[in-house]
């Protein structure tokens, strides 16, 4: 009797575990039924955007093209002799895919010591905190491009322009600033409805 109230506790604990980690959103191609879906998401988009300036329509077109909004998303493991499972190829981890030393940066930089890279408010927060570096340094906070650019590279390597040699890199940059295009087209429709439900569930 006690083993199976034990293996029962130890069940419904895993699926509290399973149900903390918030699924993909079922339509991630439109920021407002993603927002919609996840109102916990829209809020910590907006509380982002008031402490680090960056536009949801941005943030959303990051988080998309580093996880597809998935929480606990790893680099694939290369492959030894190309065939045995080997190492991961860097440390990122979640849905902003920060690595462990950045985060870790932001971490002791924002006081946010309990930041987990599996959690959507702290990724998003994160974002806009490497984002908002950049806007000292007069990046737009609507080019995500050069963002982008920066997000992978870093402040340095962008500025010594490290990108030219990655047309792989371009190419998906590219695609971050037409997702975030689109994303603030179709924000601009419903971020009034948005912004009225706000208050009522939060």
């Amino acid at each position: 009797m006690i083993q199976r109230n034990t293996n029962s506790f130890i069940f419904l604990l895993m699926l509290l575990l399973t149900s903390c980690v918030s699924s993909p959103p079922e339509k991630p191609d439109n920021i407002c039924e993603i927002f919609k879906e996840k109102r916990g998401w829209y809020k910590a988009a907006i509380k982002s955007e008031k402490r680090w300036k960056l536009p949801p329509y941005v943030l959303m077109a990051f988080i998309h093209q580093e996880s597809s909004f998935q929480a606990k998303i790893k680099p694939e493991r290369t492959k030894l002799l190309g065939v045995v499972p080997w190492l991961r190829p860097s440390s990122s981890v979640g849905y902003s895919q920060a690595l462990k030393d950045t985060w870790q940066d932001y971490r002791d930089e924002t006081g946010n010591s309990r930041a987990k890279r599996t959690d959507f408010s702290d990724s998003a927060d994160f974002v806009g905190w490497y984002a908002s570096k950049g806007f000292y340094q007069g990046f737009s906070a609507t080019d995500a491009r050069s963002l982008y650019l920066a997000y992978h590279e870093g402040y340095g390597g962008f500025k010594k322009k490290t990108y030219r040699k990655k047309q792989w890199l371009i190419r998906v940059a590219d695609r971050v600033q037409a997702r975030s295009n689109m994303y603030q087209k179709q924000y601009w429709g419903c971020a009034k409805e948005l912004n009225k439900k706000r208050f009522f569930f939060f």
